[in-house]
C-alpha cells in the first residue's frame, strides 16, 4: 500500500461523508468506525484502486492497489477483515504523518552547564502569513527560564544552545 493519490474523477475534492455510527457494507463502500473505504478504477492501468478516507476529510489518507476477482475484469468486493486491516493501515500511515510533523516543527537540546543541565527547545509555528519559532530553555525541573522569538528558519544546534545560554539567553542574531 502506498498513500500516492491515483487519479479518480468521480473522487475528485469529493469529501469522505461523515457517518456517525452508520455502518455501509457495499462490495465497493464501506463506511464504519470513522471510517470510508471506496474501490475506485485505477486511472494509471486496467485494475483498481482502494482509497481510505477519515470521515470529513477531502484527500485519502491512504490509496493503494485493490485486487481483481475471480472474473478478472471486476474488483474483489470489500469484506470485514480487508476493511479492518485498511483501518489499521490508514490510521498509521496518519500517526506517523503526524509524528514526521512534530518532529520537524519541535526540537530539543540539553546543554550541559557548571551549574545545571538546561533543556533548549525550538518551536516552530507555522503561520502562513508570519512564521517563526519560539526559543525556550528550562532547568531540571522543567521551570522555564526563558524565551525569545525568533526567525522560523533558526537552526537549532548544540552550539547555537551552547551559546545562547552563555549569552544569558539574549535574542540569537
Amino acid at each position: 500500500m502506498s498513500n500516492q493519490a491515483i487519479p479518480s474523477p468521480d473522487l475528485a475534492g469529493e469529501p469522505a461523508p461523515p457517518q456517525d455510527d452508520i455502518k455501509t457494507q457495499e462490495p465497493r463502500l464501506w463506511c464504519d468506525k470513522g471510517w470510508t473505504a471506496r474501490v475506485i478504477k485505477n486511472d494509471d492501468d486496467e485494475g483498481w484502486a482502494v482509497a481510505m478516507y477519515q470521515d470529513g476529510q477531502a484527500e485519502p489518507a491512504l490509496v493503494g492497489p485493490w485486487t481483481m476477482g475471480r472474473d478478472k475484469k471486476n474488483p474483489k468486493p470489500l469484506d470485514a477483515n480487508a476493511f479492518g486491516t485498511l483501518v489499521k493501515t490508514a490510521s498509521e500511515v496518519i500517526r506517523r504523518h503526524e509524528q514526521q510533523l512534530h518532529a520537524t516543527l519541535h526540537k530539543s537540546i540539553f546543554v550541559n552547564t557548571p551549574a545545571a543541565t538546561i533543556k533548549v527547545n525550538l518551536d516552530i509555528v507555522p503561520d502562513e502569513d508570519d512564521p517563526y519559532a519560539l526559543l525556550s530553555a528550562y532547568d531540571e525541573l522543567g521551570e522555564q527560564l526563558a524565551q525569545v522569538k525568533v526567525a522560523a528558519g533558526f537552526k537549532l544546534s548544540r552550539t547555537s544552545a551552547e551559546a545562547w545560554v552563555e549569552n544569558e539567553y539574549s535574542k540569537p542574531r
